[in-house]
């Protein structure tokens, strides 16, 4: 049995979806349940996690795989194999002020206070172009420092930018795209290599298909 950390959310609704296209499974996870576990058959077994932990409980080998979005692994450096670019999920990291503000000022500054729930990859991308950055680690709505003056741009991830454009922002830089991305605990790449590439295999074979 293989032991898989499913997000929370329309990321995990995606895979399931997909993993009963390949035929992995032949029933989800049922959607009235408060549980958490599930053996969805002899030899899959499902944890719902927040996305932001899946890396943690596929490096842990609490998990064997996961799926997570290119931009949580990014954040959170955790020591795993990735397998598989699964193609949904699709949204952009940015950089993004309020619309009122000059794109290059910001770019060009020495100094800048930034909102974000990516502060790893805030600080690593401030720096690389060489701008001395304060990040502010914020929890819920970032764009709202940006809007109230606490911070002079915001690093955060956007699908349709619906949301930047109804708050007064614009994104002035883009910094990777991300999609999700099907990840693996070392030891067991090994130790159920079999069982993970026949996995791997089916899930291929629904995407192409």
């Amino acid at each position: 049995m293989i032991t898989i950390a499913l997000p929370k959310g329309r990321l995990g609704e995606d895979t399931e979806k997909l993993m009963l296209k390949a035929g992995v499974i032949k029933n989800g996870v049922p959607k009235d349940s408060r549980k958490l576990i599930f053996n969805l058959n002899d030899k899959i077994k499902v944890l719902l996690v927040r996305a932001q932990d899946v890396p943690t409980y596929v490096e842990k080998g609490t998990a064997d795989i996961g799926v997570v979005g290119k931009d949580v692994l990014l954040e959170h450096h955790c020591d795993v194999l990735e397998l598989l670019d699964l193609g949904f999920g699709y949204c952009k990291m940015v950089v993004a002020v309020s619309k009122d503000i000059d794109p290059k000022s910001v770019l060009s500054s020495d100094f800048l206070q930034v909102g974000t729930k990516y502060a790893n990859i805030a600080k690593k991308f401030f720096s690389n172009i060489s701008i001395q950055a304060e990040i502010i680690k914020l929890y819920g709505s970032v764009e709202l420092s940006a809007i109230a003056g606490m911070a002079d741009c915001i690093v955060d991830i956007v699908s349709t930018g619906a949301t930047l454009r109804e708050n007064g922002l614009v994104a002035i830089e883009e910094i990777f795209d991300s999609t999700a991305r099907l990840i693996c605990n070392r030891a067991s790449f090994y130790h159920k290599l079999n069982v993970i590439e026949k996995f791997v295999s089916d899930i291929k074979g629904a995407l192409d298909g």
